[in-house]
């Protein structure tokens, strides 16, 4: 069925805006809640055991998720509230720096977000990837299907579903699908982490390694307490939330920061507490049980994979329709299916080949933490708040945010070095075209 023109959704005077072919500001508030809860489940919490808790151990881990908790959810508080900045509404972060700083900073905003998205979508391919390669290696030891095979067949997946699924507004059901798909494989890993730990001797939970590798570890575990938290496409998501925005957006937060965290809080503990500093970086693979229950988790992460990269990918799927596509045709018309066919087919093309290049799952959280996620969450939005609100803060609470801005300017220089320290090291152990 046809869809109106994108501008009757449209509910404020900013030019660009207008230029958008995606549906805006037509979503419930816990419609988004969803986007959010499906996006803090990914797959991705499968890893978070190995990528935090050992690197930084009992103590380190508790404290450091929650107060990157509370962190988190204020930075994000804060970025919700200047949507509406000038009288005018920006759906994009982009437009809204734009608006804020000037051109220059539009392409920097943007860069950034290109790098964010492209990272997190190659890693959740991998996984994808990784999850089919767990089922095959369950029912068969010959090794025939090797691992870029099924980053392959993942990329494939990824594509015929952006086909489909026109924007972030369309996705709807699939959101209650995906939270269901997220649940299977936590409650899976969740009763066969408690049921192996159980059973199992004593677990060492030391924090292993040199006093360098242990200090670029700990760096590395703060860029992926950034990330896990936060998508770097805020305003993207707050752009489909109907009115009043601020307010509906900030409800959709609370229900992330709530229902969310509770979802990879309960696999992220247990997995540590099971297998102690030799948990695994994909935990399904640490896991033992059923054959029928471990495969139907890896079927879950891998679907569930599917839905959370068209959430991160929209904003690079808005960019492609807006500049490619025909706002006054329906989203389903011949030139804009062909549009979309082309462009995400393209994009995703290149990401798979990446991903399948240099399948390195602990790399891209914690890189992708580094350039993108702390820079756009903490760095710009502290400032742009102070740009913005300036006249309306204190001499202490102008104080407070320019501390934040230092401190994670700072925090983003030392988690990046860590990162790309990580990387050298992962390609002098693993070679391109990976298959372990």
């Amino acid at each position: 069925m046809d869809e109106k023109p994108l501008s009757v959704y449209i509910e404020t005077p900013n030019p660009e805006a207008s230029k958008t072919t995606h549906m805006i500001g037509g979503d419930p508030w816990y419609q988004v809640g969803f986007i959010l809860v499906t996006s803090m489940g990914s797959a991705y919490v499968l890893a978070y055991s190995y990528v935090i808790m050992v690197p930084l151990g009992w103590l380190g881990g508790i404290v450091g998720l929650l107060v990157s908790a509370i962190i988190s959810l204020y930075a994000n508080h804060m970025l919700a509230r200047l949507h509406e900045a000038g009288g005018l509404r920006h759906i994009r972060y982009r437009d809204l720096a734009g608006h804020v700083y000037g051109k220059k900073m539009y392409g920097i905003t943007w860069t950034l977000q290109y790098a964010n998205i492209f990272m997190i979508n190659i890693g959740f391919i991998i996984l994808a990837g990784q999850a089919l390669k767990t089922i095959y290696v369950l029912y068969s030891n010959e090794g025939t299907l090797k691992l870029p095979y099924c980053i392959i067949i993942s990329g494939i997946v990824c594509s015929i579903f952006a086909f489909g699924i026109p924007h972030l507004s369309a996705l709807r059901l699939w959101l209650g699908v995906g939270t269901s798909l997220s649940l299977i494989y936590i409650v899976i890993t969740l009763t066969l982490s408690i049921r192996q730990g159980m059973n199992s001797p004593a677990r060492d939970y030391q924090i292993h390694g040199s006093r360098q590798s242990k200090i670029f570890n700990c760096i590395g575990a703060l860029a992926n307490l950034c990330f896990l938290y936060n998508t770097g496409i805020l305003p993207e998501i707050q752009a489909t939330v109907k009115r009043p925005y601020v307010r509906n957006m900030q409800r959709a937060l609370y229900m992330q920061f709530t229902a969310g965290i509770v979802i990879f809080y309960s696999v992220t503990f247990a997995g540590y507490w099971a297998f102690g500093s030799a948990t695994s970086s994909y935990l399904l693979n640490a896991v033992h049980g059923p054959k029928w229950a471990v495969t139907l988790a890896n079927v879950a992460v891998f679907f569930q994979t599917v839905i959370s990269l068209h959430i991160y990918a929209s904003p690079m799927y808005e960019f492609l329709d807006t500049k490619f596509g025909k706002g006054d045709q329906s989203i389903y018309s011949v030139h804009n299916w062909t549009t979309r066919l082309v462009a995400r087919g393209s994009y995703l093309s290149f990401s798979t080949f990446v991903a399948a290049l240099l399948p390195f799952i602990g790399d891209f959280s914690n890189l992708t933490g580094s350039i993108s996620t702390i820079p756009l969450t903490f760095v710009v939005a502290n400032h742009m708040y102070i740009k913005v609100k300036g006249k309306e803060l204190s001499a202490l609470q102008r104080s407070w945010h320019w501390a934040n801005v230092w401190f994670f300017s700072l925090l983003a220089i030392i988690t990046t070095v860590a990162a790309v320290r990580l990387v050298i090291l992962n390609f002098k152990t693993y070679h391109v075209f990976a298959d372990y």
